[in-house]
């Protein structure tokens, strides 16, 4: 069966390093299970990310009209953003340079959505989808306005839910001489201040795309990035010569595949997803040239672009490129989205958590910021396809949580670290409801064998893991994601 497991587990020396290997109990454990090795150095931690490391989006669609902002003020949605927090909402995406500010001298009442009302806004929401995913097709964009009252329904979304909100400005607001128009993000911002609103700003979105949805062809200035490409390098150059002293971070945009090619094959390869670890190097290169030491986010990413894989992106077989760029240590990474127009999405039109949710939210609960150093090694030679990363535990002293991803279509066996042969050890095991293969498709999610789902619109359940016998083997389904902790 699918799955994904996470062990925590308790040390008290972090000070040594250790070669772990996985022994054979027996001829007909060989035969069946892929064994592995590891290398783990507990005597320094390589990195320290951001506590909002792990973050979210709100697709800028959401206020293609206004109304659909009122799904802002449900309980369900509000519960489930807060528990992902610590995080950055950011509230940007293509839409966002087709928005402009229009004070209208209306601000919301923060009241609370009626049941009748959301049940209606969310059958409406999925008619108002299909007219966005046209529009991206082909590449004709309205124009939005947006009121006071958008903004005070966010800001009290994010606040709510203690979320550190990030909006993102219209930045193809052109002058005649093709400089960026400031007056109306000025407008904005004021109207921000005049509310003691705190939150921060990105300007634009994905400006090399600008000339194929806009016409408009613009340089490298105070620009977040898209995934970049060898022609237009010129434009993280260029924003970080002139703009690097003016931010706190420069963000960029990565996504695996392209929805309309793509296939399981794709979520699974270890060669898409070495991708990421290649792109992530070209851009910290290039910052460093220009800018050491500035804090580069992955400002918006997710499986596969154009809206997501729809039967992919939002099933159980996305966890394996969601769960394993969060172990590539980046400081920052912003997931598209935790509502929004597409398939990528963390919630359902229906305001129901999917799997990548699920594991989002345990990861929240496990995982902190410190980075530590491990290594796996097959003795099948497929060192590729078994990934394994470590952290210490979120909250919790001397304690570290392992987690490791099997694509191989056979199981693997990995021996609990000696140090930790004679401490408490919990599992947590996420696996599909289905077995096999259909099980990859599947949209809900077991933890320890039970399904995922909240208790009611204001509470989660409690994600408890199960105890693993001392020197227990950590045996790694095919296609599962795997993780202890103590």
């Amino acid at each position: 069966m699918s799955g994904i497991l996470i062990l925590a587990f308790v040390i008290s020396i972090l000070s040594h390093r250790y070669y772990v290997g996985a022994s054979v109990r027996s001829a007909r454990d060989e035969v069946n299970f892929e064994s592995v090795n590891l290398n783990v150095d507990l005597s320094r931690v390589l990195k320290r990310v951001n506590e909002r490391f792990l973050s979210v989006a709100i697709d800028a669609s959401l206020v293609a009209e206004e109304k659909f902002m009122y799904l802002l003020t449900s309980p369900k949605l509000r519960t489930l953003a807060q528990a992902l927090s610590p995080a950055f909402l950011r509230f940007g995406g293509t839409r966002q340079d087709f928005m402009t500010f229009n004070p209208a001298f209306l601000h919301s009442n923060e009241l609370e959505l009626p049941q009748i009302l959301e049940e209606r806004l969310k059958q409406e929401w999925a008619l108002q989808e299909v007219l966005l995913q046209k529009e991206d097709l082909q590449r004709k964009y309205r124009s939005v306005k947006f009121t006071e009252y958008a903004v005070d329904l966010l800001y009290s979304f994010t606040n709510c839910s203690a979320l550190d909100l990030i909006f993102g400005l219209n930045e193809l607001l052109r002058t005649t001489g093709n400089s960026w128009d400031s007056s109306n993000a000025r407008t904005l911002i004021q109207y921000c201040e005049s509310k003691q609103y705190s939150m921060a700003w990105e300007l634009g979105n994905e400006p090399n795309s600008y000339e194929k949805k806009a016409g408009i062809r613009v340089n490298g200035y105070q620009l977040d990035i898209s995934q970049p490409r060898d022609h237009r390098r010129d434009l993280l150059e260029g924003f970080l010569e002139s703009g690097a002293e003016a931010i706190d971070a420069c963000t960029w945009h990565h996504y695996y595949v392209n929805r309309r090619y793509t296939s399981l094959k794709d979520f699974l390869d270890p060669e898409v997803l070495n991708t990421l670890a290649l792109k992530t190097h070209e851009v910290m290169e290039t910052v460093d040239l220009a800018s050491p030491g500035k804090k580069v986010w992955l400002g918006e990413t997710s499986s596969a672009y154009g809206g997501g894989a729809k039967g992919l992106s939002d099933t159980f077989v996305a966890g394996f490129m969601w769960l394993d760029k969060l172990g590539l240590g980046l400081d920052v990474v912003i997931r598209q989205v935790l509502i929004g127009s597409g398939t990528y999405h963390l919630v359902d039109d229906n305001l129901d958590p999917l799997p990548d949710y699920w594991l989002s939210v345990l990861y929240k609960r496990l995982v902190g910021p410190e980075v530590l150093s491990i290594e796996a090694f097959s003795t099948l030679g497929k060192k590729k396809r078994v990934r394994v990363y470590l952290h210490c535990t979120n909250k919790k002293s001397g304690a570290v949580t392992l987690f490791a991803l099997n694509l191989s279509k056979s199981p693997a066996r990995i021996a609990v670290p000696a140090m930790v042969s004679n401490s408490t050890v919990e599992a947590f095991v996420l696996q599909s409801e289905q077995p096999g293969e259909e099980g990859l498709y599947s949209n809900s999610v077991k933890l320890n064998g039970e399904v995922l789902k909240m208790v009611d619109d204001r509470t989660l359940p409690s994600l408890q893991g199960t105890p693993l016998a001392a020197g227990e083997h950590l045996r790694l389904p095919e296609k599962s994601i795997y993780s202890v902790c103590k």
